[in-house]
């Protein structure tokens, strides 16, 4: 029996499906087998697949191979170049706008999906397919139902439930015409400081693996291209660092981080991506020992690789443009957000030169387009036409009651004195802590922006803080929230958290937990006061907190739950009704350490621990507290602190201003100032976005006023008393791409117009251009200036009335500043340039 074929858009495509007995019309009878778009067996789709293939030129080819960012890449940019597919990085949206609704997303798709099958350009006419990290939800998409990340689904352990969350999932990812999900992520993290933890569903292989086959199935079964990513061995670097060196041997890599996968290709996951890390010092993106050894003949996968963001060049003696050993050694298809061009004339002269062949192309060619039938693009038609059949799933109630199930299961009852909780409804209580009534806090990286950081609850339409579920079912049941510390309660819930992370920020030197904004000391002060206290902790990973573990009556360990707090006060609550009582069944998914560090050698993980994996109190639990040790080993003393590096650290954050708005936060990867005198975006120095790029057009500053300002400031103020008198600086990593054209000031602010201003012109005026520079600014020449120490909030100010591009990659406070980069005091007060303007 012949399987029939279907149209295929494109001049190119249907000559070449013409010639094979493809026919155009709707009369699909009769239609030679060799080219069935549509078969649902594995060869006859890749008979097509090499049939389509036969027919393409070299540069048809290798432009299927390329995936560009939707930031860098045009709908004249896929008519003319056919590329094979886009993807939208974490904090990406349409037109850069982070509130673009979901018909801007539609719309974008049906651009694309538009222009890559015009043929009339010369391209192919084979539809893109478009990739997102929808890692725990449509994460980039406002108004998205966020579900707890992979760690707190491994405290869940229910991967029923994870199935169920993953269709979800791809039911809101269709809504907006995306066809493939970076997920899942199979790591399995055997060092908490790795800033990735959380995108593990444990550091028990056999626990991680076994949530892998249910989202595969899941998410391939609504139609949705899935990913097991990232091969191999992320989750086991040296200290945990994100691209850093794992080593074992092959047995020990697979047996611990490549069960996931024996999953994944079991449920015949459509692609696998490529891993930063290193495995005996080369990077996997340039290891066909690993990308077609090990993953294609010894664990058979025959589907299609991706590389990570820039990965390939990280390859020794590669650049991101520029990597004939990467293709050699296994990857199918490139993610260089914006390269793309030039890697496109690079690939085709390394084919001419017969560096890269052209049967690894066909190879990587085919696999590609078979991903792409089984994703069903060349049948689907439009984006938006699939899409209007989900019009109604983003943020749907359904996905929202699935979150708030998954929400309660993933609760760990670290600690119950006297049974404490759950509380009744009915009671007078104190909700404290930053994190009581922030949805951003709650749903960690990977929400809305990369880093999850400058999100507000705002930017949760549907969702609820953990406040707002307490407070809804308290004062229902005639009982009383208060945020007065010092009022009499009869118990308080302090929720305090992680600031925001994602890969590569969110890397830290110890386990230990250090609060900045006061939550320790607010409970200490309960405590003393005799306050029954429940401290319930938003954390990515298992921390140190042995301190408070110490002070507290309870103790619930919430990980990341997502958009919808009200899961949370689901288990912090007694039912009124005493018809629903939910008991804590969430068990830790990785052991909580004792030590904030490994005693005998820092960089392994943390080998001492209060609770082992799968520890968890249920409420009828009675386990008698004994008090545990409160030494730090590995504290960092430290007067030091980094205020930007990558993105913005600690509880800095990122404005911008001007006349028209001082204060608008730059939360996304392309931000500006409200009359966009000023833009910042994200940049490549060393790896992803580690770099800002700020332009400064004073053209565009409106007629109140021309001066424009980009700056980091904190709502929790810093004494950097004893900093300054350690000799301390602020220290700037910089690069000029276009010279200041007016005067620029540099300040440091105490609650302004408290502040210390110094000339940074001649400073910038003097570095060489497009070269990054370090310059040390002594702390003391802004007190000079009258920066009152004890409470600076705005660590970094830069102001003109000019125009001016400069990049930023690095802002830190040190008492170990480089001497070759300090900048005199008397320097910045004799700056004379524009002097006479």
């Amino acid at each position: 029996m012949r399987e029939k074929s279907v149209v295929l858009s494109g001049v190119m495509l249907m000559s070449a499906l013409t010639l094979l007995g493809c026919q155009r019309s709707q009369d699909l009878s009769g239609v030679d087998s060799a080219c069935a778009i549509d078969a649902t067996d594995g060869p006859s789709r890749a008979a097509c697949a090499q049939a389509i293939v036969s027919q393409m030129s070299i540069e048809q080819k290798v432009a299927q191979m390329i995936q560009g960012e939707i930031r860098d890449v045009t709908f004249d940019d896929v008519r003319q170049y056919g590329l094979g597919s886009v993807l939208n990085g974490g904090g990406s949206f349409p037109q850069e706008n982070k509130y673009a609704s979901v018909q801007d997303w539609i719309d974008l798709a049906d651009g694309y999906y538009s222009a890559s099958t015009d043929a009339s350009g010369g391209s192919a006419g084979i539809p893109i397919i478009w990739g997102t990290d929808a890692v725990h939800g449509h994460n980039n998409v406002m108004g998205a139902t966020l579900f707890p990340h992979n760690i707190g689904l491994g405290a869940a352990r229910d991967p029923e439930l994870v199935g169920k969350i993953i269709s979800a999932t791809a039911r809101e990812v269709k809504a907006t015409g995306i066809d493939w999900i970076f997920a899942p992520t199979v790591a399995v993290a055997r060092d908490a400081r790795w800033g990735r933890t959380y995108e593990s569903f444990s550091s028990d292989p056999s626990l991680a693996a076994s949530f892998v086959a249910p989202i595969v199935e899941a998410m391939q079964a609504e139609g949705v291209a899935s990913t097991a990513k990232h091969f191999i061995g992320d989750g086991g670097t040296l200290r945990g660092d994100d691209r850093g060196e794992t080593s074992l041997p092959l047995d020990g890599l697979v047996s611990i981080h490549g069960q996931g996968y024996v999953q994944a290709i079991d449920k015949d996951v459509m692609s696998v991506m490529a891993s930063f890390n290193s495995w005996y010092g080369k990077k996997i993106h340039g290891s066909k020992a690993i990308l077609t050894d090990l993953l294609r003949e010894d664990l058979g996968f025959d589907g299609m690789v991706v590389s990570d963001w820039n990965g390939i060049g990280e390859v020794l003696g590669c650049t991101n443009d520029n990597c004939a050993q990467a293709i050699n050694a296994g990857i199918d298809m490139v993610m260089v957000p914006s390269d793309w061009k030039s890697l496109y004339h690079t690939m085709l002269q390394q084919v001419d030169d017969g560096v890269i062949s052209v049967e690894r192309i066909d190879e990587a060619v085919t696999r590609i387009l078979v991903m792409k039938m089984r994703a069903g693009l060349f049948t689907r038609g439009l984006p938006s036409t699939l899409a209007a059949q989900y019009d109604n799933q983003i943020g749907h109630a359904e996905h929202r009651a699935i979150a708030r199930e998954a929400v309660r299961k993933s609760q760990v009852l670290l600690k119950n004195d006297k049974g404490l909780l759950p509380l009744s409804p009915g009671g007078r209580y104190l909700v404290a802590g930053p994190a009581a009534d922030d949805i951003g806090l709650q749903s960690g990286g990977w929400t809305v922006s990369w880093q999850g950081t400058g999100n507000t609850n705002a930017d949760f339409p549907g969702g609820t803080s953990i406040y707002d579920g307490l407070q809804a079912q308290v004062e229902a049941a005639g009982g009383s929230i208060v945020s007065d510390i010092n009022a009499n309660v009869d118990a308080a819930i302090v929720v305090f958290s992680e600031t925001p992370y994602a890969e590569m920020q969110g890397d830290i030197y110890s386990v230990a937990w250090f609060d900045q904004r006061g939550e320790r000391d607010l409970i200490q002060a309960l405590s003393d006061r005799g306050v029954p206290v429940i401290a319930v902790f938003l954390t990515g990973r298992p921390m140190w907190v042995n301190d408070i573990l110490n002070d507290v009556d309870a103790f619930v360990v919430s990980w990341l739950p997502g958009s919808e707090g009200v899961g949370v006060a689901d288990m912090l609550l007694r039912d009124p009704s005493e018809s629903v009582q939910f008991d804590f069944t969430g068990r830790l998914p990785m052991p909580w350490p004792a030590l904030d560090v490994n005693v005998a050698d820092r960089d392994l993980p943390v080998d001492e621990f209060l609770f082992p994996l799968g520890y968890g109190l249920s409420v009828e639990d009675r386990v008698v507290w004994s008090d545990v040790s409160e030494r730090l080993i590995g504290a960092d003393n430290s007067l030091d602190q980094e205020v930007f590096n990558g993105g913005p650290r600690g509880n800095w954050r990122l404005y911008t201003g001007d006349s028209s708005d001082w204060a608008v936060e730059a939360t996304s990867s392309v931000s500006q100032s409200s009359s966009g005198s000023v833009k910042i975006k994200g940049i490549d120095r060393r790896v992803q976005e580690d770099a800002r790029r700020l332009t400064f057009t004073s053209a565009l500053a409106t007629e109140e006023g021309r001066l424009s300002q980009v700056y980091m400031q904190s709502e929790y103020p810093t004494d950097l008393t004893d900093l300054n008198e350690a000799g301390g600086a602020l220290v700037i990593d910089f690069r000029v791409v276009q010279k200041p054209t007016d005067s620029v000031s540099l300040r440091m602010d105490c609650k302004y117009p408290c502040s210390g201003r110094v000339r940074f012109s001649k400073v910038l005026l003097d570095a060489p251009a497009s070269e990054w520079t370090r310059k040390s600014i002594p702390t003391a020449c802004f007190v000079n200036e009258g920066l009152k120490l004890d409470r600076v909030d705005t660590a970094f100010v830069l102001a003109t009335e000019g125009d001016m591009t400069l990049d930023i990659s690095e802002i830190k406070l040190t008492t170990m500043p480089e001497i070759s980069s300090i900048v005199s005091c008397a320097d910045l007060v004799n700056d004379k340039e524009f002097a006479s303007q």
